[in-house]
């Protein structure tokens, strides 16, 4: 029993010791590859751009649509976190409450789906990477490996299908249907969006307005 315990201990603090070292190289290298990206069948089209080569609408957007407290937060919205868990024990579609930082944590580190195992890595990761990174690199990685299509990952990558141009000079609307489609990169079109997928992306639009009024990107930036 003893043995077996100190096992556990050496396999606990070499994990530990393996995250803080890849996160600190991730802090400087670019991201090369991730589990989704090695996993999925259709390829993998990307290209890496720094984010001072992404346009700030694109920023905005993101923020606007998936994590208003982006700046505020400490990698959790505990407020979103108890919204969610409270619409999924009611029934229906399962919601989740996950930061910008959370879904870095997990697209760089970890694999898609659920469980309570995934989920406390990523929370452990979110801390390392809110404490070691900072709030400009994480928004830097998180738009660099974020799926933007069938086989199509980062910002760049998925401005060049969608515009035919670079992520560098996006317009309020081209980066609001970007982020608008982010949830679901394979189901949601961001050229002829339809519907609510439309509508959603004219008010994330809108929205761009309110991160730049507020200053809610300015931890970005800062």
């Amino acid at each position: 029993m003893t043995r077996v315990l100190s096992w556990i201990v050496k396999a606990i603090l070499l994990f530990v010791a393996a995250s803080l070292v890849v996160a600190v190289l991730y802090r400087f290298v670019p991201v090369p590859v991730t589990a989704t990206m090695v996993m999925d069948g259709n390829g993998i089209t990307k290209d890496w751009e720094p984010l001072s080569d992404i346009d700030r609408n694109l920023v905005r957007a993101v923020i606007a649509a998936e994590d208003g407290k982006f700046c505020s937060h400490d990698g959790f919205d505990r407020e979103a976190i108890e919204n969610a868990m409270k619409r999924n024990a009611q029934g229906g579609r399962i919601r989740g409450g996950s930061t910008i930082s959370q879904q870095t944590a997990k697209n760089v580190f970890l694999w898609q789906g659920g469980g309570y195992f995934r989920k406390g890595l990523e929370a452990w990761f979110t801390f390392l990477i809110e404490r070691i990174w900072g709030k400009r690199r994480i928004m830097e990685v998180y738009l660099n490996v974020a799926e933007t299509g069938i086989g199509t990952y980062g910002a760049e990558a998925g401005s060049q299908r969608y515009f035919g141009h670079s992520a560098a000079s996006l317009t309020p609307l081209e980066a609001a249907r970007m982020a608008a489609a982010l949830p679901l990169p394979k189901e949601r079109s961001v050229k002829n969006p339809r519907g609510w997928l439309a509508r959603h992306g004219n008010t994330i639009s809108a929205r761009i307005g309110v991160v730049r009024r507020d200053g809610l990107d300015s931890c970005v930036y800062e």
